[in-house]
C-alpha cells in the first residue's frame, strides 16, 4: 500500500511533488496521481487481512495526529500518502475485509469503484434533466431494468404511473415515501388532520422509520411500533397491527402508513406482505416496504417468494450498496405513483425554469428528493450490472446464503451455543448458552465474548437483542469472503468460547 507502484511518476513534477504544484484540473497530472492512486487502493485490498479488522484506536486519536490549522503551502502526494497510511488506516473499520460479519454488509467491488471514479469525473450536480440528460434517463433505465429482475409490478415502471430513483439511503427512502402519504391523507382530511396521524410498524423496524416521523411531524405517541411475534420468527403478526388500527380508529385518530420489513435489521425476519397489503388497502393506508438489507437476495428465483404481496404495496425500497456489489451510496426507491412524491417534494423558482421541464415531458429528479442536488449514481449501478451481468449477481448472493448455512451448521454442531432464530438470508443469530447459575441470562457472557473477538482484530462480529437475549450476529456478506474465513472465525470464537466459560465457572 505504498502509492508507488509501475504507474508512479516521477519526484519532481507535474505529480505536485518537489517543485511542481497540482493544478485544479489537468489531464496529465490526474493521469499520473490518479495511477498511484489506483496502485495504492489496490495494494491496500491486497493487504486488507493484515489490518485489525475493527479499528482499535480511542476517540480523539487523530487530533494528536495532525495540525491545529490547514497548510498554508501545498503538500506533496508521497506525504499525503505517508499520513494516509500511518494515520488515517489505523482509524479506519475495513468493511470491505473478509473477516468483516457486523451489521449489514456495505459491498466495493471493481466495477462500482469504477462508476465512482466516473462519476466523479463527470462531477454533475443532476437536479434536473437538462443539468444531464444521461444522468436523469440512465437512473430511469437501470432503475426499471432492476425493477423488472425483481419481478416488481407493471406500475412501479418508470412507463406506468410510477416509477423508480435512486437515494442515498433507505432512511431518505422511507422519509420521502411517509411525507407524500401524510399529505396524501391531509389532502383528503384537512391540513388541521396531522395531529390524528397514526403509523404502525413492527418494533422490529428500523429506527430509520422514528427519525422520518420525528422530520415528517408525526406525533411520537402516534407511532405504533407493535411487538414482532417470536413464533413467527421475529415478524410483525398481522392480527396485531389490526387490532391496533381498530383501537385507533375508534378514538377518532386517522391511520395512514404502515411500514413492513423484508429482513429486519436484528435478525433478517420477513413481515407477512400479503396480510399487510390487505390491511392496508382496506384502510386506505400507504404500505411501504423496506427490503434494504434482503432486496438483493430477491433477484433469486428461489427468494423472490419473500416479495409476494408487494403488488398492494404503494412503495418499495432495497439497497444496493449493501449486497450487490455496488458502492455506497445506493439507495433504490421505486413507487407506485410518482405523482404524490412530486406534491410533496416540487419546488420551480424560476432559475431552474426551463423548456423540457415546462413541457413535462421528463423526470426532474430533484422533485423526489429531500435535496436539491444529486450525483451521477446511476453510473456505477450500471456498470455493476453491465459488467457482472444477473447470473453472477445471483450467483453471488447464493454463495453468501449457503456460507451462511455453513456457519449456522456449525454453531447447531458445538452444543454449547444455540442458533437463537432461524436463518433466512446470510444473517445468523446465535449465542454462547450461559450456565443455570448464570444471573443476567447470559448478557455479560455473550458481550465478553464479541468484544474480546472484536479487540483481537482478528474478526468484527455485532450483537442484537431478542425476547430479552444478548445475541451475537454474524453476517456474511463482505465480497471477498471465502470459506476459508468462516471456518477461522468459528474457530476464534470457539477458543474464546472456551476461556469465557473457564473465567465463569
Amino acid at each position: 500500500m505504498d502509492g508507488s507502484g509501475s504507474s508512479g511518476g516521477t519526484n519532481g513534477g507535474s505529480g505536485g511533488d518537489g517543485a511542481g504544484w497540482l493544478r485544479p484540473m489537468d489531464a496529465e497530472q490526474l493521469r499520473e496521481c490518479g495511477h498511484r492512486m489506483v496502485d495504492f487502493v489496490a495494494d491496500y485490498y491486497k493487504s486488507i487481512e493484515t489490518f485489525p479488522v475493527l479499528s482499535q484506536v480511542q476517540p480523539g486519536y487523530l487530533k494528536e495526529l495532525l495540525p491545529d490549522t490547514a497548510p498554508n503551502k501545498p503538500d506533496t502526494l508521497e506525504a499525503l500518502f505517508d499520513d494516509i497510511r500511518e494515520k488515517i488506516v489505523p482509524g479506519v473499520t475495513h468493511w470491505q475485509s473478509p473477516n468483516y460479519f457486523a451489521y449489514y454488509p456495505s459491498n466495493s467491488s471493481t466495477a462500482g469503484f469504477l462508476g465512482e471514479m466516473l462519476s466523479a469525473a463527470f462531477n454533475i450536480v443532476g437536479f434536473s434533466w437538462i443539468t444531464s440528460p444521461a444522468a436523469t434517463e440512465l437512473e430511469v433505465i437501470v432503475l426499471d431494468w432492476f425493477a423488472k429482475m425483481l419481478r416488481l409490478p407493471s406500475q412501479f415502471l418508470s412507463t406506468a404511473l410510477g416509477g423508480g430513483v435512486i437515494q442515498g439511503t433507505a432512511s431518505e427512502a422511507v422519509l420521502v415515501v411517509l411525507l407524500a402519504a401524510r399529505d396524501r391523507t391531509l389532502r383528503k382530511h384537512g391540513k388541521t388532520s396531522l395531529e390524528k396521524l397514526v403509523v404502525y410498524a413492527s418494533d422490529q423496524t428500523h429506527s430509520a422509520l422514528q427519525k422520518a416521523c420525528q422530520i415528517a411531524g408525526i406525533f411520537p405517541e402516534n407511532v405504533r411500533l407493535v411487538k414482532a411475534d417470536c413464533n413467527r420468527n421475529y415478524a410483525v403478526a398481522p392480527l396485531a397491527i389490526s387490532d391496533a388500527i381498530a383501537t385507533d380508529l375508534s378514538s377518532g385518530l386517522i391511520p395512514f402508513f404502515i411500514c413492513a420489513t423484508v429482513g429486519t435489521t436484528s435478525s433478517s425476519a420477513v413481515d407477512p406482505l400479503p396480510e399487510l397489503g390487505q390491511i392496508a388497502k382496506a384502510n386506505d393506508m400507504w404500505l411501504h416496504i423496506d427490503a434494504a438489507y434482503a432486496g438483493s437476495a430477491c433477484i433469486c428465483p428461489e427468494y423472490r417468494h419473500h416479495l409476494n404481496g408487494v403488488e398492494e404495496a404503494d412503495s418499495f425500497n432495497m439497497n444496493a450498496h449493501k449486497w450487490f456489489l455496488t458502492n455506497f451510496d445506493c439507495s433504490l426507491l421505486w413507487v407506485k405513483d410518482r405523482s404524490y412524491l412530486i406534491q410533496s417534494l416540487s419546488t420551480n423558482p424560476e432559475f431552474l425554469k426551463n423548456k423540457a421541464s415546462e413541457a413535462n415531458s421528463v423526470f426532474d429528479f430533484k422533485d423526489w428528493q429531500i435535496p436539491l442536488g444529486r450525483r451521477f449514481r446511476s453510473l456505477k449501478l450500471w456498470m455493476v450490472l453491465r459488467l457482472y451481468g444477473v447470473e453472477n449477481l445471483q450467483s453471488y448472493i447464493r454463495k453468501h446464503i449457503e456460507l451462511a448455512k455453513e456457519f449456522e451448521q456449525l454453531v447447531i454442531s458445538d452444543s454449547r451455543f444455540e442458533v437463537v432464530t432461524p436463518r433466512t438470508f446470510s444473517l445468523v443469530c446465535f449465542r454462547l448458552v450461559p450456565l443455570a447459575s448464570d444471573q443476567d441470562n447470559g448478557r455479560k457472557l455473550n458481550y465478553d465474548l464479541m468484544d474480546a473477538a472484536n479487540s483481537s482484530g482478528k474478526i468484527f462480529i455485532s450483537h442484537t437483542v431478542l425476547s430479552g437475549k444478548f445475541v451475537l450476529r454474524f453476517a456474511v456478506g463482505a465480497p471477498l469472503t471465502e470459506g476459508q474465513h468462516i471456518f477461522s472465525a468459528w474457530k476464534i470464537l470457539q477458543d474464546l468460547a472456551t476461556k469465557q466459560l473457564l473465567e465463569s465457572s
